[in-house]
């Protein structure tokens, strides 16, 4: 049996100083006296990891409260403009590189069309490097100014040294995207599954919050999900939990971008729906062809209905969570004008007791999710960290 690792001094200050950054964070603005009683830490730890923090501008005052006979307190807050994060979402028909500040405000982004059926990673790693250097000058922000860069994607990140991405419906098997990124830029870069971070996004800012037992659903061109249970994400062993779209709900069905057959995917993703529907794969416009079809209805978008109330009845029943959430921006086009049909296809395919535990909602955050998850990715590292900004190479 391994023994513990003895944590040092500063090993424990670096622990206080992340969970002080959390609270203000997530709960913010605050006082020093309620920080005391909200972290357990005493008032003159406290005082001094304030007085750090605020040295530094990570922290910045927000204002007083008056206090019970006293002075008034001064509350403190995550300072928002302290630095920025970029988040990138690598999807089936764009990549999108946006930039924001500590609050997550988009400060400047940009989009970059790809085709359908080209997803050569150089051209990507170009598109994304691109993209980096272009928020940052439309935001007058240097990179010296960064904490870092996060990226969305399809398919399975395998971490590594290399980061490699196993995407089959991309063509990637085992590309090195971290390794092409840290070959293009100085700036620190992580880099997880794209309905990963929309789920964080979800959880953080979102319809999620608060939610303890949840699963958020990816629909786009293609989908997945993430799985909460008591407040954090569910990985598996190879981190490739959350593969929802690949579960069978026909068997010997549609053939499906993986290679096999009856995938829900196959039948609610937006190029399963649009084939089924008759329109050509090939356009780069799959919103606007989404939006014909669902305005038009009839038996496709029916069946749509079905196979996905199915496939979160059997979330349901497996998970027990306390909340669904549909996004992405087929999930949420579909959802705007079905959600009701879809929560009764769910009730009946679900046991009772698990079905009235569970409320199914439409994401908050938008198609942006994905990006803004994915810069969430650098802002959780600074928030256990609290390292301060450190002065990037040029790359």
């Amino acid at each position: 049996m391994a023994r513990p690792e003895r944590k040092t001094v500063r090993d424990v200050r670096k622990g206080n100083r992340g969970m002080l950054l959390r609270t203000l964070y997530f709960g913010g603005p605050r006082s020093r006296h309620e920080l005391t009683g909200l972290t357990g830490l005493s008032a003159a730890t406290i005082s001094t990891m304030t007085g750090d923090l605020l040295s530094e501008k990570i922290l910045m005052e927000a204002g007083q409260v008056e206090s019970d006979g006293g002075r008034p307190r001064v509350l403190l807050r995550v300072n928002p403009g302290y630095a920025h994060v970029i988040g990138v979402d690598v999807a089936e028909t764009h990549v999108r590189v946006e930039l924001f500040d500590l609050e997550m405000t988009e400060k400047a982004r940009v989009d970059y069309t790809l085709r359908p059926s080209h997803h050569d990673i150089e051209l990507v790693a170009r598109r994304i490097l691109a993209g980096i250097d272009v928020v940052l000058a439309d935001g007058q922000v240097t990179a010296e100014q960064v904490l870092g860069v996060g990226i969305g994607v399809p398919g399975i990140v395998e971490r590594g040294a290399d980061t490699l991405i196993h995407a089959k419906t991309f063509g990637w098997d085992g590309v090195p995207l971290g390794a092409l990124m840290r070959a293009g830029t100085s700036l620190p870069v992580f880099i997880d599954n794209g309905a990963k971070t929309m789920g964080q996004a979800e959880l953080w800012f979102g319809a999620g919050r608060g939610a303890d037992h949840a699963v958020i659903v990816l629909i786009g061109s293609g989908v997945g999900a993430t799985v909460v249970a008591d407040g954090l994400a569910v990985r598996g062993t190879s981190n490739s939990a959350g593969e929802w779209g690949h579960t069978k709900i026909e068997m010997s069905g549609r053939l499906c971008r993986c290679g096999s057959r009856g995938c829900l995917e196959a039948y609610i993703g937006a190029e399963g729906l649009l084939a089924r529907a008759g329109v050509p794969a090939q356009t780069t416009d799959w919103p606007s062809a989404l939006g014909r079809v669902l305005e038009a209805g009839g038996d496709v978008v029916q069946e749509t209905v079905t196979y996905l109330g199915t496939g979160l009845a059997n979330l349901i029943n497996m998970l027990n969570p306390e909340r669904i959430l549909i996004g992405g921006w087929a999930g949420l086009m579909i959802g705007e004008r079905h959600l009701d049909e879809i929560r009764v296809v769910v009730g009946e395919n679900s046991l009772t007791q698990p079905y009235n535990a569970t409320s199914i909602v439409l994401g908050e955050l938008g198609p942006d999710a994905v990006a803004m998850g994915a810069a969430t990715l650098v802002l959780e590292e600074f928030l256990d960290t609290s390292a301060p900004l450190r002065l990037h190479a040029a790359s």
